[in-house]
């Protein structure tokens, strides 16, 4: 079964700029980022990947230096267009930031790279927890920043919309207001709770999510929510993931190599694979490959 992996980040920290892998070390949610404080260019990815059917991916951008939005994407063009590459990343997800009077500049200089196709910019907020807190204002209520996410539909691109699950109505509202951009929850909206109640308020705030035809969902991710994660404590996440949105809009990705801290490349999507194995071949093919290949248009 051929895999396009849907998110997956590359860095040369050599070469470019990430201020979070320089200076004090970092605390993420998963925990410090010693093991990430290292390269991970693009014969690292297709060695990872070599043993799954892999024919395709897309680059979600990965906290490159904001002073130079388009930096990232220009190197990453330059990657895809290396023959030593095989074409990988074939989609490339950028930022830029939509509070800036230059974000229309910005897309426009990321459009001049063929295989641009859209921004994430982390919105996640997060009541209890300060480390999902990765921007001091609250995005999805900033007139601003909401105007400005129009550009993204003038433009044809998509968003990778990085949010915890409680920020629902606020997505909600944003999908409604721009019904014709496509939106992309990354991460199944991080399900960090994991007692009963915790559970049922992420589901529902995924069905309320769902309701937006604009909307679809990476089950990816896991890993940072549950450090020793099997296959029988995703496959809840992942089934209700896809009850809710549907097996059209749904696709599974490796969130590399943030979640190589948690498992191998192969642990991870065979155990993809382990909990829809009683799925039709026509849903595996959708949620492995076609719907990231319609959604990114790769």
């Amino acid at each position: 079964m051929q895999i396009i992996d849907a998110h997956h980040h590359l860095w040369d920290i050599d070469n470019h700029n990430y201020p979070h892998m320089k200076g004090p070390e970092s605390i993420r949610i998963w925990g410090p980022n010693t093991r990430l404080r290292k390269n991970y260019l693009i014969e690292d990815l297709l060695d990872d990947i070599k043993n799954q059917d892999v024919v395709k991916s897309v680059h979600v951008q990965a906290n490159y230096d904001h002073e130079n939005p388009v930096g990232e994407t220009r190197w990453l063009q330059s990657v895809a267009d290396d023959p030593k590459s095989n074409g990988f990343p074939h989609g490339i997800v950028g930022w830029v930031d939509f509070l800036s009077s230059d974000c229309e500049r910005h897309l426009e200089e990321h459009m001049e790279s063929p295989n641009f196709r859209g921004i994430r910019q982390i919105a996640s907020r997060h009541p209890s927890e300060p480390l999902l807190d990765l921007h001091p204002v609250d995005l999805m209520k900033d007139d601003t920043w909401l105007k400005n996410f129009g550009l993204l539909r003038k433009h044809d691109l998509s968003f990778d919309h990085q949010i915890c699950a409680h920020q629902a109505e606020d997505t909600v509202r944003l999908a409604e207001r721009y019904p014709d951009t496509q939106i992309v929850l990354v991460h199944l909206a991080f399900p960090l709770e994991r007692h009963y109640a915790g559970i049922e308020v992420w589901r529902q705030n995924m069905q309320m999510m769902a309701a937006c035809p604009n909307i679809s969902v990476k089950l990816s991710g896991l890993g940072m929510t549950d450090f020793h994660w099997s296959v029988n404590s995703i496959r809840p996440f992942i089934l209700h993931g896809i009850e809710a949105f549907g097996v059209d809009r749904c696709m599974f990705a490796s969130n590399f190599p943030v979640d190589s801290v948690m498992s191998d490349y192969d642990t991870l999507f065979n155990a993809f694979k382990e909990v829809v194995a009683d799925f039709s071949d026509s849903d595996k093919q959708k949620l492995f490959h076609d719907n990231a290949e319609r959604t990114y248009r790769i």
